[in-house]
């Protein structure tokens, strides 16, 4: 028995090596598994189900072979993907997912999350999060043209970059201690894992004077990153 955790792929058509490398965890790994969970940041970037999007169609057929086998994938919704919808999650075969849910991993209650929301340091980020996730945002967006709504990608993706690349913000865009505990106090679990920060890792800390643990799944930029439970 074995549940397969993945983020951060970022697919995008510059790293065609990336889809190839999912496409061979899909038919020789993922097939066997008990379920597939792709935690947020599947593609670099979603302008909507409309889009007719390549690197799209191609990880629909890559994720046939998961679907020919009946196997569970769920996926949420990550800083880059947010748009990503019911009917693009239907072709590939994926159940959607909120951000912060709770599943019995092998009986032991876990908290799943993205990550972004947990770096509350990070103010201008989370009220540009909090600007995009409102359904009133998106109805506007996905109302204009696939010109206009690529053009505002490639800049939104810019500026991450440059922020990105600001080395006096990598503390602020870390998760914040206290939001994590906060969040797993509010699911009662002592089990976290998300993605977002790219800082593959597994934190051991106290929370309600007993052991917890919180772990950071890695990125797909240049290899691929697993995490199998059990």
């Amino acid at each position: 028995m074995t549940t397969l955790f993945i983020s951060d792929l970022h697919l995008d058509p510059s790293r065609p090596e990336i889809i190839a490398i999912f496409r061979r965890f899909i038919a020789d790994e993922a097939v066997n598994a008990d379920a597939l969970y792709i935690l947020g940041d599947l593609f670099e970037a979603w302008i909507g189900d409309d889009a007719d999007d390549e690197t799209g169609k191609q990880f629909v057929d890559a994720m046939r072979p998961l679907r020919e086998a009946r196997k569970p994938c769920f996926y949420m919704h990550g800083n880059r993907d947010f748009l990503l919808g019911e009917r693009f999650a239907r072709e590939s075969g994926m159940t959607l997912l909120p951000d912060l849910s709770v599943i019995n991993l092998y009986g032991t209650p876990t908290l799943l999350m993205h990550g972004d929301s947990l770096c509350t340091d990070d103010a201008a980020y989370q009220a540009f999060r909090k600007q995009v996730r409102s359904a009133e945002w998106q109805r506007q967006f996905l109302s204009q043209g696939i010109e206009k709504r690529q053009a505002f990608a490639t800049q939104a993706r810019n500026e991450s970059q440059r922020h990105t690349r600001d080395s006096s913000k990598a503390a602020i865009m870390d998760v914040n201690q206290q939001a994590v505990e906060a969040a797993m106090k509010s699911a009662k679990v002592r089990r976290l894992i998300h993605g977002h920060t790219h800082r593959p890792a597994t934190h051991s800390f106290d929370l309600n004077n007993a052991p917890a643990t919180r772990t950071v799944l890695g990125d797909w930029y240049e290899q691929e990153s697993v995490m199998r439970i059990p």
